[in-house]
């Protein structure tokens, strides 16, 4: 499999030899350091989520360790790659690029909605301009069990009927954040992360709890419905979060191509109204929505055998083969 590089002289990951188990490792030009074999100022065990914790005392030790690991390091292919870390928390966005919001507006339109496809499509762009104007993201929970490895196959569950897909920017957080303003929010995020949030699109709606709403819980937290990485980038080698592009084909077919400026809200404004309400710790993730082009807009759903591949600039790309579980 082919492992593009991406930005900067390093990034961080989890891998595996064989069936042996997890360690937290330096790839550089390809190769992969083993990091147990470093002396580093962590506590307790050496994980990814352990040099987060320490992110500003470590990042200048892993910039001197870029070279050694491309030069002796194990090439990435002989290693598994499995997801980059082990969150305490994540936070999910939802309806945060206009252009997709707009997209599943129609796509979930009503069969006795009277109102045209252009009714629909300007009433949910007024809909959104008011969200920004008075400032409000929409973040909900996620579960880090969802979670699984940037090459690792997505599980579709028997009870799921239309598995979609939904490629995301994650930020990683470093240092603690709480009430942090927009302004410093991205002091805080310490890498950033490919994330394919996938949807049991039947399930987001609940017709028997209208007031109620939407049920996340299952439509998004079943096992393997978080594909992660495959790397953390560290942040200082990304630029501008708002001026990367994601592309997420399925069988060789795109079916999501935009750029990051089409948030509603940007990273940094996300990760500040997260830190409003709860502490974010070191390792968490913020998924800051997904652009258009899910499923619900090409009228496809996930099947056993399709693959997905998601690439977001400068921070690789992940491959994931869809195997549908048997029923119960």
């Amino acid at each position: 499999m082919s492992h593009p590089s991406p930005s900067g002289p390093f990034a961080l990951g989890t891998f595996a030899d064989g069936d042996g188990p997890a360690f937290p490792g330096l790839l550089g030009e390809g190769r992969v350091l083993d990091l147990r074999a470093v002396p580093l100022p962590v506590g307790g065990p050496l994980t990814t989520r352990a040099l987060l914790e320490r992110w500003d005392a470590v990042f200048p030790l892993l910039e001197g360790l870029a070279g050694r690991a491309a030069a002796d390091g194990t090439p990435v292919g002989d290693l598994r790659v499995l997801a980059p870390v082990e969150p305490r928390q994540v936070f999910q966005s939802g309806a945060n690029y206009r252009t997709h919001v707009i997209d599943l507006a129609v796509a979930h339109r009503a069969p006795d909605d009277p109102r045209t496809a252009g009714e629909v499509r300007a009433e949910t762009a007024a809909m959104m301009d008011r969200r920004a104007a008075e400032d409000q993201p929409y973040v909900f929970l996620g579960l880090p069990s969802a979670i699984t490895g940037p090459y690792d196959d997505v599980v579709l569950p028997s009870w799921c009927a239309e598995p979609d897909w939904e490629l995301e920017l994650a930020a990683v957080i470093g240092r603690p954040a709480f009430r942090v303003d927009r302004e410093h929010a991205l002091d805080h995020v310490a890498a950033y992360t490919i994330a394919n949030d996938l949807t049991a699109r039947e399930l987001v709606f609940r017709p028997d709890m209208p007031a109620i709403g939407t049920d996340w819980l299952r439509a998004k937290n079943a096992p393997t419905f978080t594909p992660l990485g495959p790397w953390l980038v560290p942040a200082a080698f990304v630029g501008d979060p708002q001026d990367l592009r994601l592309t997420l084909t399925v069988n060789g077919a795109v079916r999501q191509d935009e750029t990051t400026r089409d948030m509603i809200f940007d990273v940094a404004r996300l990760v500040s109204h997260v830190s409003r309400t709860t502490p974010l710790l070191p390792g968490d993730l913020v998924l800051t929505g997904s652009p258009a082009g899910n499923g619900k807009k090409w009228g496809e759903i996930l099947r056993d055998g399709d693959v997905m591949e998601g690439a977001i600039e400068g921070l690789g790309v992940q491959r994931n083969v869809c195997r549908a579980e048997a029923a119960r």
